[in-house]
């Protein structure tokens, strides 16, 4: 409490805009009040001698120019909200738009928000012209943080500091950030005090995304209702970002009539043309909820109206023929997209490996991806892991876990689910010896069994009576604080006493104990 009343008594001491005749307003720091009981800091260099340890060069005056890339330039921001103060006590100097910019983000980024709360309230008495853009860019900052009455604030500080009235851009901005962090209520309340307050009416872009607010929401009759007084508006008319929000909804929904009818009517009545992503709403609906041949009639009707079809609607179409099981089909469209020249990404080409795996033409897949390195295209974690599946699934877990070792040494990705997938085909074949020595492995790279995988294999090692490894990789786990179920710890504890090895089962049951009064 002493510490916010002496930053108030600080700031308060700012001089109003009228006062523009008296020297620059004071020293504020605001990062000094966040910790009363730190030491004093030493005195602060003069702007030349800061000037000069931060570039090696000395200056008479720092210009606004340099000022800014000094304030960004410093890792620490109570060195960035010094040079700030500092450089105002020059004769003559005043802060601008640019200054005051480069230093709210420098805060913001570090989560000094009440530094930032100071520093604003020091641009609301400046004399100087602010831009809105000032309070735009601060709004992400505070929604990533989840402070998102802070993001509806810097919109109501827009009129205050910049003496203007808020930009639709502004309304749209705060408004989406709102939505996308699922704060209605915030959201609303913009809305009211835009209107009520400021007489500021929302735009298309405005409204497009309360329309999405309702779609993601799967309350298709509100958007649909928004879009209709849209269509109706001569000011806020749809654009193709409205009807692309409800076509997309209502395909996700299995509507895919009304879809079509509402694409149609985009066409010849608002006459919009669609794009790419527009048409690929549609053949993915149709692909996911009816039959691949309407998407493919999509596919002819965007090239007869002039629009080329890029990498997403091939992979769409592709993954659809894939799923009804007509591979010749998406490998003719795969061979068809590269003599166009279209890019072939990871996605493409793990679509037809995944096809090839799954109908059991596994050497084939491995020689597409062998293709797809080749031709330039680096396969991703996706692509290793349908290799490794199709591998398990086959019968092959050697060779599936030869690329478990292989691959992270030739600079590969893996990820948990990559080791997971042999874990449970080599748990599910009762294959101890792979079980274990696949263990050793995820444990040294630091991966971790399902929990349930990890039992499983205890269980197992118990019934083989391979109590040796069993108490081995207990330990193994239990050191990632790993506790086993009560059936498991039961079949540890019987194994270690049939053997009357009844020492070590004591053992086991101090370090359990011991792990859960850790916890």
């Amino acid at each position: 409490m002493a510490a916010s009343q002496r930053l108030r008594r600080k700031t308060s001491t700012t001089p109003s805009p009228s006062t523009s005749s008296l020297p620059s307003l004071p020293w504020i720091s605001p990062l000094h009040y966040l910790n009363p009981t730190s030491p004093p800091l030493s005195a602060p260099p003069s702007p030349k001698e800061a000037e000069s340890q931060s570039t090696g060069r000395r200056s008479r005056f720092i210009l606004h120019s340099d000022a800014v890339r000094l304030i960004v330039r410093q890792e620490d921001p109570q060195r960035s909200l010094d040079i700030f103060n500092l450089v105002s006590t020059q004769p003559g100097f005043s802060h601008n738009h640019s200054t005051y910019a480069a230093l709210l983000f420098r805060l913001a980024r570090a989560r000094l928000f009440p530094a930032v709360d100071a520093t604003l309230r020091r641009a609301a008495a400046e004399p100087c012209r602010f831009h809105e853009s000032l309070l735009i860019s601060l709004m992400p900052l505070f929604s990533r943080s989840s402070l998102h009455e802070k993001t509806l604030n810097a919109f109501h500080l827009i009129l205050p500091i910049t003496r203007r009235k808020p930009s639709n851009k502004a309304l749209s901005t705060c408004l989406n950030l709102l939505v996308e962090a699922g704060r209605i209520d915030l959201g609303q309340q913009l809305l009211v005090d835009a209107k009520t307050k400021l007489n500021l009416h929302p735009n298309t872009c405005t409204l497009n995304i309360l329309v999405k607010r309702h779609c993601r929401a799967a309350d298709l009759s509100p958007a649909l209702q928004l879009l209709d007084e849209m269509r109706q508006s001569k000011s806020n008319p749809p654009n193709l970002v409205t009807y692309s929000t409800v076509i997309g909804a209502l395909c996700s929904q299995g509507r895919l009539k009304h879809a079509f009818q509402l694409f149609e009517e985009m066409i010849e009545k608002d006459h919009i043309v669609p794009d790419p992503l527009t048409y690929n709403l549609l053949i993915d609906g149709f692909c996911r909820h009816e039959t691949v041949d309407k998407a493919l009639t999509i596919l002819g009707f965007m090239r007869n109206n002039g629009c080329e079809p890029n990498k997403y609607n091939y992979s769409s179409l592709m993954n659809g023929l894939c799923g009804e099981g007509r591979l010749e089909e998406a490998r003719h469209l795969f061979d068809d997209m590269r003599s166009r020249g279209i890019e072939t990404d990871a996605v493409c080409y793990t679509t037809l490996i995944a096809c090839l795996c799954r109908m059991g033409r596994i050497d084939e897949g491995i020689e597409l991806a062998a293709d797809m390195t080749n031709s330039g295209c680096e396969p991703d974690v996706v692509t290793h892991n349908v290799l490794i599946e199709g591998l398990c699934r086959g019968g092959r877990v050697g060779e599936a876990m030869a690329m478990l070792e292989r691959l992270p040494r030739e600079g590969a990705r893996l990820n948990a689910a990559s080791y997971r997938i042999v874990m449970n085909c080599v748990l599910g074949m009762g294959e101890v010896d792979r079980a274990v020595g696949l263990l050793g492995l995820m444990l040294g790279r630091g991966v971790l069994p399902h929990y349930a995988a990890s039992n499983k294999l205890l269980i197992l090692l118990c019934e083989v009576e391979r109590v040796v490894d069993a108490t081995m990789a207990l330990l193994g786990l239990m050191e990632t604080r790993f506790l086993p179920e009560t059936g498991t710890w039961a079949a540890l504890a019987e194994s270690v006493c049939r053997e009357r090895k009844l020492g070590k089962a004591i053992e086991l049951i101090d370090d359990l104990v011991g792990i859960d009064s850790a916890d």
